[in-house]
């Protein structure tokens, strides 16, 4: 079976500078990876890349066994979808409405909506705790509602790769513990997958089932998260010591004095 998503040789530099050297790398359904890494390690960078908002510079970029530029718009909205770190609304639309857009890639043979789409929209909103907003000018909305009204667009696009820059970014920490355990529980139940970008440790340690270390020189480190996400590891690729907890059931990575 194709990997959902497979890199090979992948470079990302930004400015002259190398970020990401001779990345070989694959994402498999059921996968939820995070991508870690200090500021300017090249994360966003290498997440429009694989998403295709950001030209390929070097390497080969797959989705399901087919080239990336070989597929078109339409076709890829429908197999990735792609959460942006931040957003900026010009129109007055309402909450439901930004949700039924990623609905679009579905629409071949009509242009308006359907009640299905609408059923869709609806059960995305109602899963981010966000129905009740579903008649709000975005606009109108805190930015935490604002991200949950994004990540229930990403539901209802129901692809079956997610490309998440800092998806708990202006949450609360119930909304950052429930959206962590969805997109969780949508990778082990649903067969979806994910790759998120999260600054949280013990959020990403929760959530994922493997981990992608930014060294932030080119160089990094891929693979199940309990062989990547070590102290030591994690202390060179942040630049600065991390250690390590067992707590019950849960793992804690502190940051020393």
């Amino acid at each position: 079976m194709s990997a959902l998503l497979q890199a090979t040789k992948l470079g990302v530099s930004v400015a002259g500078r190398d970020l990401v050297l001779d990345l070989d790398w694959q994402i498999q359904a059921g996968q939820c990876w995070c991508v870690i890494g200090r500021n300017g390690a090249g994360k966003t960078s290498l997440l429009r890349t694989l998403a295709g908002m950001r030209e390929l510079e070097r390497g080969q970029l797959q989705v399901q066994g087919r080239d990336l530029a070989n597929w078109p718009l339409s076709e890829l909205a429908r197999q990735r979808a792609f959460l942006s770190q931040g957003r900026v609304d010009a129109f007055a639309y309402r909450a439901i409405e930004t949700v039924l857009s990623a609905r679009h890639p579905y629409h071949d043979a009509h242009y308006w909506e359907s009640a299905e789409d609408r059923a869709i929209a609806i059960a995305a909103l109602r899963e981010l705790d966000v129905a009740e907003l579903a008649q709000r000018d975005v606009r109108s909305l805190s930015g935490g509602e604002r991200q949950r009204v994004a990540i229930a667009a990403l539901l209802a696009q129901d692809a079956q790769l997610m490309l998440l820059d800092e998806p708990a970014n202006a949450l609360d920490l119930a909304h950052q513990v429930s959206v962590m355990q969805l997109f969780a529980r949508l990778c082990r139940d649903a067969n979806k997958a994910v790759v998120m970008v999260s600054h949280d440790l013990n959020l990403a340690h929760r959530s994922a089932t493997h981990a992608l270390l930014l060294m932030g020189d080119g160089s990094w480190l891929a693979g199940p998260k309990e062989q990547v996400m070590s102290a030591g590891q994690l202390s060179l690729c942040l630049g600065h010591p991390i250690e390590r907890f067992e707590h019950g059931s849960q793992t804690l990575f502190l940051p020393k004095d």
